[in-house]
């Protein structure tokens, strides 16, 4: 057979049968792991555990996004024009906060949902940040993980931000 021949073969068959995350042999396991991830994170916050929220993050990638809600965005740009709307940041700047910080934080996690084919994975919530026991912020998360060597890993997080 033709390479070329072959290859199209090779992607007819990969798009007549679709794979769903509930096909995956482990689905269960990882979605399990992946919990456990996002209750890692939550307890090292709490812990002000900067070694720790690291160790959940791929190494060598660091994308991280805040956006303002249109509220949050208006006060925002009254009293900063030229601030932008899309702030980048990175796991390493907010794992050094969390380590640095004095004042107790947390961040509360609602309705959370994951999805995972094995490989990768999505997980996506509703989240209340508190500072000193006050809320900071809220907004809606969204975190992408991959599956490394070592287990999962966060990969990117995408984030808004509103009062």
């Amino acid at each position: 057979m033709r390479p070329l021949a072959a290859l199209a073969l090779a992607c007819t068959l990969c798009l007549s049968t679709p794979v769903h995350p509930a096909d995956a042999p482990n689905h269960d396991a990882d979605v399990a792991a992946i919990n456990k991830i996002v209750a890692q994170f939550k307890t090292a916050v709490i812990a002000h555990d900067g070694k720790t929220l690291g160790s959940l993050f791929l190494q060598d990638h660091d994308s991280w996004l805040e956006v303002a809600d249109a509220k949050t965005w208006a006060d925002v740009k009254t009293r900063h024009p030229d601030a932008p709307k899309v702030m980048h940041s990175s796991w390493k700047q907010f794992a050094n906060d969390v380590q640095a910080g004095s004042k107790p934080i947390e961040e509360r996690f609602y309705n959370v949902r994951i999805e995972t084919n094995g490989a990768v994975a999505s997980v996506w919530f509703d989240f209340d940040f508190l500072a000193d026991g006050k809320l900071n912020n809220r907004g809606s998360e969204s975190w992408q993980l991959v599956r490394a060597e070592d287990g999962w890993k966060i990969s990117s997080m995408l984030y808004s931000i509103g009062r």
